[in-house]
């Protein structure tokens, strides 16, 4: 494997892995490339993404339309694998690993958060948080705990046996969000969720996020709203695959 210039043996790949552990970098990227074959086209999706996020940052990923931030977005959650380049999730190499292994990190370093809640519409709220643990395999009693925690967590214990259909909007992303912390995560990754909610509603679901961040847990949040990014401490802008500008936000929002 070369990134940036230098060629990484076994060996070489651990020992950056337990130097980033070390400092607290959480997500670690060199030179990362995603590339797609359209007919006698070649996309360069995402083209030698260079970022750094420690724990317990809070950033949002922006670029407009078509900017390859939800190819990034992608990248970053193991929901796809890159075309070339090193990322390092948590120490771990996550760009030399097999879709089981992905799986794996998926379940247990990686809490998301989507703008369309995915929940199981026959399933309670408190059945839907226990999902991630029921397919790690934790005992029936710790689950339905743990669960109970993180709805808490999300102040939405009082409703955790009613089911998504029975919940407001943003009642049914606080369940998501109890949903992606249930596992204890290394990040908290959240796609564009304020986009199926009200102005008011969205406004409450940051305003949770800011507490969570507080609490400290790492977030990245992916926006194409400049509103929703100013929310982060600091802000990622994407555009035509490459990192345009990495700045602090003076002032975020609900701060």
């Amino acid at each position: 494997m070369i990134a940036n210039g230098i060629v990484l043996d076994k060996k070489d790949k651990a020992e950056r892995g337990e130097l980033l552990r070390r400092e607290g970098i959480i997500i670690r990227t060199w030179d990362l490339m995603k590339t797609y074959v359209m007919g006698d086209q070649t996309i360069h999706a995402v083209s030698g993404v260079d970022i750094e996020i420690k724990k317990g940052e809070y950033v949002a990923i922006m670029g407009p339309s078509g900017s390859g931030k939800s190819t990034l977005m992608n990248l970053i959650g193991c929901l796809d694998t890159p075309s070339s380049g090193l990322y390092y999730l948590n120490g771990k190499l996550v760009s030399d690993m097999n879709d089981d292994e992905l799986a794996h990190i998926r379940n247990k370093e990686i809490g998301f958060v989507f703008q369309t809640f995915n929940l199981l519409a026959r399933a309670t709220a408190l059945h839907n948080v226990e999902l991630p643990l029921i397919y790690s395999g934790i005992p029936s009693k710790e689950r339905i705990e743990r669960a109970k925690n993180a709805l808490r967590e999300v102040d939405l214990e009082q409703r955790m046996n009613h089911k998504p259909s029975e919940l407001s909007g943003g009642q049914r992303q606080r369940v998501a969000v109890a949903r992606a912390l249930v596992n204890q995560p290394s990040i908290l990754l959240a796609d564009e969720p304020t986009g199926a909610l009200d102005t008011a509603t969205g406004n409450e679901i940051m305003a949770l996020f800011a507490r969570l961040h507080q609490r400290g847990n790492t977030i990245v949040l992916v926006t194409h709203e400049h509103d929703i990014a100013l929310h982060a401490h600091r802000v990622i802008h994407i555009r035509d695959g490459k990192v345009e500008r990495d700045e602090p936000v003076a002032h975020p929002i609900g701060r």
